[in-house]
Formats: C-alpha cells, sequence, structure tokens
C-alpha cells in the first residue's frame, strides 16, 4: 500500500497538464464556433440589407 503514494504522485502532474490543454482546446473550439455564428449573422444582415436595396425604386412614384 505504501507503493501506491509514489505512483499517484508521478501522475498528477501528467493528469494536471492533460486538464490544462483540455480546457484550452475547448475555450478555442468554443471561440470558434462563436465567431462563425457572429459571422453567419453578420452576412445574413447584410445580404438581407443588399436584397432591401435592390428592391427600392430609384424615382419613387408621387
Amino acid at each position: 500500500m505504501n507503493d501506491i503514494w509514489p505512483a499517484l504522485g508521478a501522475l498528477v502532474p501528467s493528469v494536471g497538464v492533460g486538464l490544462l490543454f483540455w480546457f484550452a482546446m475547448r475555450a478555442v473550439i468554443r471561440a470558434d464556433r462563436n465567431e462563425r455564428l457572429a459571422v453567419a449573422r453578420l452576412e445574413a444582415a447584410q445580404d438581407a440589407a443588399a436584397n432591401s436595396a435592390a428592391n427600392v425604386p430609384e424615382h419613387p412614384e408621387r
């Protein structure tokens, strides 16, 4: 039973680095997903504005 503590102590740094890597990659993936959603919303708004501007007549009837 006394031999298990050094083995667990040797695994702690590896597990800690693994958890740090997992959190960092999770943050990167979430940031990328949010950025893609924001770009898609921006492009949709620009397309809607361009389509509404194209439907406006140059000389409105009076």
